[in-house]
């Protein structure tokens, strides 16, 4: 079937398309001082007609024992393969609860914490930086966390992959010491799968999180 632009989308962030939409699912985090643990993950990316995509992240971690996938969250971003990747080569999908008979609960259905909430604007930036391959588009995306954290991702989307890293992280003197991150997202038939690197609390930027996500 013939992929079919969202109605009304900004021909500006046509290359964020195949992210248009609501995801669910499952997965794990883990870093120093931080027990692993199982959540269910909630995205969505919208628009309004402007030139940039509207993103929210809900994760409420679960009182189930965390999802099996490789290393201790997950691949880290520098360790994920150019998409489409071969057989193999993503992690595992994360398992679901034998709770969760009828897949991922719907939110309202969620037993669990809130652990983050985010908040952001993803933008195709009009720069192109010498020697980006022609099939990829530099990005922008701006992301603030309810925990007092804002962040200014820098990086480039193509062939259903974003890789994305931090340029500037602002904090209250409240929040969690975060002082850099980097994310990788990839449509992997059909599910939308990320993982992210994070360095905080004086640790230098490691493996924290990652989730495999259906289309609901």
């Amino acid at each position: 079937m013939p992929f079919a632009f969202p109605e009304g989308l900004a021909p500006e962030v046509y290359p964020l398309a195949w992210l248009v939409g609501r995801w669910r699912g499952e997965g794990v985090v883990e870093y120093p001082g931080i027990e692993s643990r199982a959540f269910v993950n909630d995205v969505v990316f919208d628009h309004d007609g402007g030139p940039y995509l509207r993103f929210e992240s809900t994760i409420r971690v679960l009182d189930t024992p965390p999802p099996a996938v490789p290393g201790t969250a997950g691949a880290a971003a520098d360790e994920v393969p150019d998409f489409p990747p071969s057989e193999g080569e993503w992690p595992e999908p994360v398992a679901v609860p034998e709770s969760a008979e009828a897949g991922v609960p719907a939110p309202e259905e969620t037993a669990g914490t809130v652990w983050s909430t985010e908040t952001g604007y993803w933008r195709v930036s009009s720069d192109r930086p010498d020697g980006m391959e022609e099939d990829r588009h530099a990005l922008e995306v701006l992301v603030a966390d309810a925990s007092g954290r804002m962040s200014l991702f820098l990086g480039m989307v193509g062939n259903g992959r974003v890789d994305l890293a931090t340029d500037f992280v602002a904090r209250t003197s409240t929040a969690s010491e975060v002082t850099a991150a980097k994310r990788l997202y990839g449509l992997v038939e059909g599910q939308l799968m990320w993982v992210e690197d994070l360095a905080a609390f004086g640790h230098p930027l490691r493996s924290y999180a990652s989730a495999r996500l259906d289309r609901v």
